[in-house]
């Protein structure tokens, strides 16, 4: 398998780095580059996946034909739905035009700007951001899925691209991405690295050659948060895990590539 020049990469197979076998993936798979990371090399590597996908679009809405888009969870617009769990799982392609779209395995999504020390306390002490200052999280699950559609429109869309930076993983292999093309075949199966400082941030992301990717499941560790649901490192079973920022590719549209 060749090695993108693209990239300009010189980190391959480093745990911290870069690397291109993923855990599961299809025969013949398709080339990639992926990212991981974590403690102080997470804002690094974010950097490099940014800059690997190309120029921010925004909000700009219709199909680009290059570059990435971002979710922060800290816009504004977010703010009615703060620390609430009805966060609306189109709001990144309806009230923001980011073309992405969640679906989960509980029952609600939410946005959190105090750590979630609203549903269990000791949470205030296991969570941080990666940018300041909200975080977010399936309430009732720990399986969130994000579909691509074209930014401002209910077209169906593929990204070449997709990472995500973790707070709190504590258990080797258990926070995953998922990535799945248009017929839901399986691009391959991703773990975020264990937390290895105390700001308790990881990364892991997936860059294609081409958008190919029309799904990606996030796994957060072992199970939902709950009001007495403590993570292990607070006495509890379970590895409980929240999410900021979300970067991907730029979502075109499936017949337009």
């Amino acid at each position: 398998m060749r090695t993108f020049r693209w990239m300009g990469l010189a980190l391959v197979g480093v745990m911290a780095g870069c690397y291109e076998d993923p855990v599961v993936a299809p025969n013949p798979a398709p080339e990639k580059v992926v990212f991981v990371a974590s403690g102080a090399l997470v804002t690094e590597r974010v950097d490099e996946f940014r800059s690997a996908l190309g120029p921010p679009n925004g909000g700009t809405p219709g199909d680009q034909l290059t570059g990435r888009r971002e979710i922060a969870w800290d816009a504004g617009a977010t703010a009615p739905f703060d620390n609430r769990d009805d966060f609306p799982s189109d709001f990144f392609n309806t009230v923001l035009t980011l073309g992405a779209t969640y679906k989960t395995n509980g029952t609600g999504l939410r946005n959190d700007t105090e750590l979630f020390r609203g549903i269990n306390p000791t949470y205030s002490t296991e969570f941080n951001f990666f940018s300041p200052v909200k975080i977010f999280s399936p309430i009732g699950g720990n399986i969130l899925d994000q579909l691509f559609e074209v930014a401002g429109q209910r077209t169906p869309a593929v990204s070449r691209g997709f990472g995500i930076v973790f707070s709190d993983v504590d258990l080797a292999d258990r926070t995953t991405i998922e990535l799945f093309a248009p017929d839901d075949s399986p691009l391959g199966t991703f773990s975020a690295p264990v937390r290895s400082d105390e700001k308790g941030l990881s990364f892991v992301g997936v860059i294609f050659e081409d958008p190919i990717v029309a799904r990606v499941r996030i796994t957060l560790g072992t199970g939902a948060m709950g009001t007495t649901v403590n993570d292990l490192t607070s006495g509890g079973r379970v590895d409980v895990v929240v999410l900021d920022n979300v970067i991907y590719g730029e979502p075109r549209e499936i017949s337009s590539r």
